[in-house]
């Protein structure tokens, strides 16, 4: 709140004032992108890679079937064509071992979801993408601060989007952010964040008027919003803290009954340092999900599913998306569920929803 004070006394509430700088400075050394650009949402930072990327109608453009409608649909706004490719089983992330079979000569992209912020399996994504020439994008909404071996999540791709959204693990309400590892598409970028003009230019002294040059729109966010992600960023440690241990918490409480009724719980590989957004499991089947859904809610515990198979969607289907096609996803889509999991989530509410899981009886 003391932040948001300072901002609105600086008298600069509109985007790219003290506090913007501050957090593009702090996640370009935290998070390891050669130049950050805050965004009004993870969709606008979508938006702009399809944009800087030169996506043209007819174009194909790679993607889990198993993400948020954004992850595409920033895509299709250009005109591309969805290439839905299956999740993995254990990680619930693209199958890697799907992906080269999907490329073809339209392939213009490949879109990345790291789930629940684990890590894909960037040892054989990154030399795929590289071999064929296909620029990689992370949707990183998940993943901020995680790891693959040591190197930071959005560090792998061209370029790589973040979300700041109230429910993720830092957050603004609404916003979002433009990782860019690649820099031959800064200043671009910078132009299609401000309308589509040279302004940050201007601002710099390098020009001295600006114009329109390209095309764009307003992807600032307020300096308001600036100010309380700043807060939150500084923070990440506390943040990360707390949900690591509330992450380990369900997994050592919860382990054991998953083994005894078959329940699968999200794969951590050895080699990833995650970044404790979900705590999700897959249950045996769609009835026993729904029927556990109905037991916590029936003890004040709110369960939700996660995506919806997007090959199977109204627009999936017409993009020629069939029953089958990603069985894995469909099988995600039906079974998975996650448990309540936000900073706050005390010791004692936390027992009640284990509690709660365990005395569930409504196995086929």
């Amino acid at each position: 709140m003391r932040y948001i004070a300072e901002a609105v006394e600086r008298g600069h509430i509109s985007g790219d004032g003290h506090y913007t700088k501050l957090c593009h400075a702090l996640l370009e050394r935290e998070a390891g992108a050669n130049k950050v650009l805050l965004t009004t949402s993870c969709t606008h930072a979508l938006e702009m890679s399809a944009l800087l990327l030169g996506i043209q109608p007819g174009d194909e453009v790679i993607c889990p079937s198993f993400t948020f409608v954004s992850t595409i649909n920033a895509f299709v706004l250009r005109g591309a064509r969805p290439v839905f490719v299956d999740a993995r089983a254990d990680t619930f992330n693209l199958d890697e071992s799907s992906l080269e079979a999907a490329i073809t000569p339209r392939t213009k992209a490949i879109l990345l979801v790291h789930y629940g912020g684990v890590a894909c399996n960037m040892d054989v994504i990154v030399p795929i993408a590289a071999r064929h020439g296909i620029p990689l994008v992370e949707d990183n909404a998940h993943g901020l601060f995680a790891r693959y071996k040591g190197q930071r999540l959005g560090t792998f791709g061209v370029m790589a989007t973040q979300s700041f959204h109230e429910t993720k693990n830092f957050h603004c309400g609404e916003g979002g952010a433009l990782l860019i590892n690649d820099m031959q598409y800064a200043e671009r970028a910078e132009i299609i964040r401000e309308k589509g003009t040279n302004r940050s230019r201007f601002f710099r002294g390098q020009v001295d008027k600006y114009t329109w040059v390209d095309v764009g729109s307003s992807y600032l966010p307020s300096e308001i919003l600036a100010a309380f992600l700043y807060a939150q960023l500084e923070s990440r440690d506390e943040i990360q803290g707390k949900r690591q241990r509330i992450w380990q918490r369900y997994h050592d409480g919860l382990s054991a009954w998953a083994d005894r009724y078959d329940v699968q719980l999200q794969a951590v590989p050895a080699n990833c340092e995650q970044a404790y957004h979900v705590f999700a499991l897959v249950m045996p089947s769609l009835e026993t999900r729904q029927r556990l859904i109905a037991h916590l809610k029936a003890q004040g515990i709110l369960s939700v599913f996660h995506y919806l198979p997007l090959h199977l969607s109204d627009m999936g289907r017409q993009y020629g998306g069939q029953p089958g096609d990603c069985p894995v996803t469909e099988r995600l889509g039906d079974c998975l569920l996650r448990l309540p999991f936000y900073n706050d989530l005390s010791a004692a509410d936390q027992d009640a929803v284990i509690a709660a899981m365990e005395s569930f009886d409504g196995w086929m």
